[in-house]
């Protein structure tokens, strides 16, 4: 019992995943401004930044509904933080591993988006619905071709657990060449996911102020960054076990050292593809993903089958 609570709240769970998001969200920050010649923030920003919101006064709308307001930011950061359990990290398992955790992950990874939709929505400020209805848009649009693509790498591994995943590609080093079509869908569903650019539509700052989180102040909005810098992580080691699964060691100090590496090589593809691409319409985001992920999501799925029949 003790073990269990130490894996949920210290290590890979709430302070470790918490940590690890504001350092990532400083990669993420300090590899964009460089790229755009720009110096970029110190290292302990998000950190400051967390600490201040969490300092300050907490507003709740006169008009809100204060139920909805107050849990949706708890819901999103819970969901994300439990996503990343399932995750191997520094071994070719996982604290709470289970056949049919990769649906898992990928349900709990939908939430925060839900969560944003509602927590917005029941705000009422007219520039939160208009950020919450984006944002519950653009789930219906990457959601499905990141679905497809990483189902595709399960397919061929032959099972629904993370942990047989790993080690399916562990045991057969060179297949994960063959799902890179897969990887490079779910790098861009993963942006539209994280809402950064070309796809941080819901929360454009020219058009709707902050989207759904126009109406959260002090620590309900501490919550809600820190659940976006969570998601990042999470979504990054995902894509990493299941595109990724090589590295793991006899000791486990390097295995874990390498999957942080790789986590950190895909936040840097994400800053690299937000500097060279502008904001896209919703409609526009929505025919990309149809038109063209899905289809990429449909061919790596269709190269699976064909292999896993070579195979037999």
């Amino acid at each position: 019992m003790i073990k269990e609570l130490l894996y949920i709240l210290v290590f890979p769970g709430f302070l470790f995943v918490s940590i690890a998001g504001l350092l990532a969200e400083y990669v993420d920050r300090k590899l964009y401004a460089r790229l755009q010649n720009r110096i970029g923030p110190p290292w302990f920003q998000p950190f400051a930044d967390i600490i201040k919101l969490i300092a300050k006064e907490e507003v709740t709308p006169c008009q809100a509904n204060p139920r909805m307001f107050h849990a949706a930011p708890l819901f999103a950061l819970t969901a994300v933080i439990t996503a990343f359990l399932y995750t191997p990290l520094w071994h070719t398992s996982s604290p709470f591993s289970f056949n049919g955790d990769i649906i898992m992950v990928l349900y709990l990874l939908t939430i925060p988006t839900l969560a944003f939709f509602i927590g917005g929505w029941y705000s009422t400020s007219l520039f939160a619905r208009i950020g919450s209805v984006r944002a519950v848009t653009q789930l219906f649009a990457y959601e499905v071709p990141l679905f497809m693509s990483i189902l595709a790498s399960a397919l061929l591994a032959n099972s629904w657990s993370l942990v047989d995943i790993v080690l399916f590609y562990t045991r057969h080093p060179w297949y994960w060449c063959f799902n890179l079509i897969g990887f490079f869908v779910s790098l861009v569903a993963l942006l539209g996911k994280l809402e950064k650019t070309p796809f941080d539509i819901p929360e454009a700052e020219t058009e709707v102020v902050a989207g759904a989180f126009t109406e959260y102040s002090g620590k309900l909005l501490a919550f809600l960054r820190l659940c976006i810098d969570i998601e990042m992580v999470s979504g990054a080691a995902l894509l990493a076990a299941v595109f990724f699964p090589f590295g793991f060691f006899q000791s486990a100090f390097l295995s874990f050292v390498v999957f942080i590496l790789k986590i950190l090589g895909i936040i840097a593809l994400i800053s690299l593809l937000r500097t060279v691409v502008a904001r896209l319409r919703i409609d526009q985001m929505i025919d990309f993903c149809w038109k063209l992920l899905v289809p990429f999501a449909l061919l790596q799925i269709l190269i699976n089958l064909v292999l896993k029949g070579v195979l037999r």
